[in-house]
C-alpha cells in the first residue's frame, strides 16, 4: 500500500531523446527551452542532457545529441527507454533535406522507437527559402513512417523563438500519454 502511494506523489519524469543532422539547432533550440533566450552554441560534440519542468510532477530530461557523421552511429544508444522522439530539420537547407530524411527513416525503425511519438520541428522559419510545414510533413514521408505513432510537425525559430511554446507543449503532451501508456502495461518491480 505504501508504495503506491510514493507512486502517485513522486514526480513523473519522461524522457526526450533530439535528434536531427549538425547544425539543424537542437542545442539552440534546447536553450531556448530552457532560458527563453538564444544562445550561441558550439557543435555538440557528445550530447547535452538538461531536465526542464513541464507542468506541476512533470519533468522531462532532454538528450540533445550531436548530429555529425560519426555521432549518428551511436544515435541507437539513446533509444531505450524513450517517452518521445524530438527531431530537428533545418527547413532552408535544401542540400541536406534528403540525408536528414534518410536519417529520421533510420532512427524511426529502431525497435525502441516502436510507437514512440515524434514531433519533428521544421527550424530556421526565418530563413528564405525555407520549408513549411506542410511541405516538409511531405518530404519527410510523415503519414508513412509515423501512422502507429503519435506525431506533429511544429514550424519554429530558435532564433527568434517562434513556434517554441506550441513545440514544447505538444512534447510534454505526448510524452505524458505515452509514458502513462507504458505504465498500464508493466509495473516495475522494485
Amino acid at each position: 500500500m505504501g508504495l503506491q502511494h510514493t507512486k502517485a506523489s513522486a514526480v513523473k519524469r519522461a524522457n526526450i531523446v533530439m535528434l536531427g543532422l549538425d547544425s539543424a539547432g537542437k542545442s539552440t533550440l534546447l536553450c531556448r527551452f530552457r532560458y527563453k533566450d538564444a544562445f550561441l552554441t558550439m557543435p555538440t560534440i557528445g550530447f547535452n542532457v538538461d531536465m526542464i519542468e513541464a507542468g506541476k510532477d512533470f519533468t522531462l530530461t532532454f538528450w540533445d545529441v550531436g548530429g555529425q557523421k560519426k555521432m549518428r552511429e551511436l544515435w541507437k544508444n539513446f533509444l531505450e527507454d524513450t517517452d518521445g522522439l524530438l527531431y530537428v530539420v533545418d527547413s532552408s537547407d535544401k542540400r541536406r533535406l534528403e540525408e536528414s530524411r534518410r536519417e529520421f527513416e533510420l532512427v524511426l525503425k529502431n525497435e525502441s522507437l516502436k510507437n514512440v511519438p515524434v514531433v519533428l520541428l521544421a527550424n530556421k522559419q526565418d530563413l528564405p527559402g525555407a520549408l513549411n510545414a506542410e511541405e516538409i510533413t511531405r518530404k519527410f514521408k510523415m503519414k508513412k513512417y509515423c501512422s502507429d505513432r503519435n506525431w506533429y510537425v511544429q514550424p519554429c525559430c530558435a532564433i527568434t523563438g517562434q513556434g517554441l511554446a506550441e513545440a514544447f507543449q505538444r512534447v510534454s503532451t505526448f510524452a505524458k500519454q505515452f509514458s502513462r501508456s507504458k505504465e498500464t502495461f508493466s509495473l516495475k518491480e522494485f
